[in-house]
């Protein structure tokens, strides 16, 4: 498979944790990772990294800024693939980048053991591939369990 142009974008904490897992499965492609704080730079060895701000749903303000931030970013990267493990800037990047007609993939949070994530829904219809890490969360209409991945 040719290499592709990867966008990965995760908020902070557990979420950025998430995405450094799958690292792994990302090797041989150009990836441009996304997320909240600049001192994440560390853990990427040199790889490139573009930071936003975080926000909330209770934040509209930041919420804007994030949203025009990210769009900035699609624009900028043209990728491929946006990959996110969430939660706000991930929800976004799907959304637009599935606007600029990249393959999308969303994989929800291992924190949500009882229900899904409401970015997860958010982004259901834009996802080309949702995917959750409990397989009692999956359904026919998506997400899809395909074994632990992180």
């Amino acid at each position: 498979m040719a290499a592709r142009k990867i966008l990965a974008v995760a908020s902070g904490g557990g979420h950025w944790v998430q995405m450094l897992r799958l690292r792994p499965a990302l090797a041989g492609h150009e990836v441009i990772y996304v997320t909240v704080d600049e001192a994440y730079r560390e853990d990427l060895d040199g790889e490139r990294l573009m930071v936003v701000n975080d926000a909330t749903r209770w934040s509209k303000m930041a919420v804007a800024l994030l949203a025009l931030r990210i769009f900035w970013v699609i624009v900028r990267v043209r990728p491929d693939v946006v990959l996110s493990t969430g939660a706000a800037p991930g929800c976004l990047a799907v959304r637009f980048g599935k606007l600029f007609g990249a393959r999308t993939i969303w994989v929800d949070s291992i924190a949500n053991v009882e229900q899904l994530s409401m970015s997860g829904g958010l982004v259901s219809q834009s996802a080309d591939l949702w995917l959750t890490q409990w397989e009692h969360l999956s359904k026919d209409t998506g997400p899809a369990f395909r074994g632990t991945v992180l």
